[in-house]
């Protein structure tokens, strides 16, 4: 498992397994996001078996599965609205991270500027340039 810190209080990594939940909650984490649909890949632990884990160990626990490339409103709004009421830090994963720092940018669009929110990308190691007509987009 990868962190890359996005903003003082949310990061975005690739799989987290199960044995890396007691790492997430020692390291202070409370609320995990998993963007990660079951069964893309035959080795992927199910989001049942993570989310028990998880909240065994006392982290809160959300499942908004997003297909890759494909971010629709209601996901967009749903990440959202889990920011909003979440206990910070925020970590969401994804297999990459890519699906879970794009939904995050989108999530944010109406009140970051653009180009804020693609340097902030570039920081984490990640390249949103595709999405910035899907962000200015946003704006209006």
């Amino acid at each position: 498992m990868e962190i890359k810190p996005v903003t003082a209080s949310f990061v975005v990594a690739d799989q987290v397994n199960e044995a890396d939940l007691q790492i997430l909650k020692a390291a202070g984490f409370n609320t995990l996001i998993c963007n990660r649909p079951d069964n893309e890949t035959p080795e992927q632990p199910t989001a049942a078996s993570l989310a028990e884990r998880a909240r065994s160990l006392g982290l809160t626990w959300h499942w908004l599965p997003i297909t890759p490339g494909q971010f629709p409103d209601d996901s967009i709004a749903r990440f959202k609205h889990i920011l909003s009421a979440a206990e910070e830090p925020v970590l969401a994963f994804c297999r990459t991270g890519t699906r879970s720092i794009s939904v995050w940018a989108l999530s944010q669009a109406a009140e970051i500027p653009t180009a804020d929110l693609l340097q902030q990308a570039t920081a984490a190691g990640y390249d949103l340039s595709k999405l910035a007509p899907q962000l200015d987009a946003a704006k209006r």
